[in-house]
């Protein structure tokens, strides 16, 4: 697919081809705001779902949010596609609890650095305008205040590094590496931590 082609469309123009079949405008737009649905995937601890899965489950949101939004409503597509996204990654979380008895479980969102006190995250959601709902914006902020004076508050420096190097995306074994610490150490180190976050 040439890419290159589709840039020069808005998102509403992008959104209007794709409704009318147009199969290489949907494929863009997918690729487009794709990172949404990694980056709340990468910020949510799971015990027994497979990352696979929730990236399905947050595409199929962006699928319906290029099928429901609508333009002039003050809220960017960004914005919209953000929230279905997240809807429908926490509908599957809850879904998959009821059916399972031991909870898949206490997913805890933990998406702030503890290093800077700030999000990269929140800074590329803003930069693309996912701010620009004001309701959202300061639901968004306080969220992450929170969770950052949690994270200062309950986490030890070792395991602050730990959540550092998860939310960028090592391994277990790379972080291991990094931080010079058996891979044994980083499962403890995580378990720990989520066990802390979730209280």
């Amino acid at each position: 697919m040439n890419h290159i082609e589709y840039d020069k469309y808005t998102d509403n123009q992008l959104i209007a081809m794709a409704r009318d079949n147009d199969d290489k405008a949907m494929e863009y737009l997918i690729m487009k705001y794709g990172y949404i649905v990694k980056h709340y995937v990468r910020t949510m601890f799971l015990i027994g779902a497979e990352s696979e899965d929730l990236m399905q489950e947050g595409t199929i949101g962006l699928f319906k949010a290029i099928r429901d939004y609508k333009s002039g409503t003050g809220a960017s597509f960004a914005t919209f596609a953000t929230t279905c996204i997240k809807r429908q990654i926490d509908t599957a979380i809850k879904t998959y609890n009821r059916k399972k008895h031991n909870p898949l479980n206490e997913s805890v969102s933990i998406s702030v650095n503890p290093e800077e006190g700030k999000n990269d995250y929140e800074e590329e959601m803003q930069d693309r305008s996912v701010a620009s709902n004001p309701e959202l914006a300061v639901l968004m902020k306080e969220k992450h205040e929170a969770m950052l004076d949690k994270i200062d508050k309950e986490l030890s420096p070792y395991e602050k590094k730990v959540v550092e190097l998860y939310l960028e995306g090592y391994s277990h074994s790379d972080m291991a590496a990094k931080l010079g610490k058996e891979q044994k150490s980083i499962d403890n180190a995580l378990s720990r931590i989520r066990a802390k976050l979730s209280k």
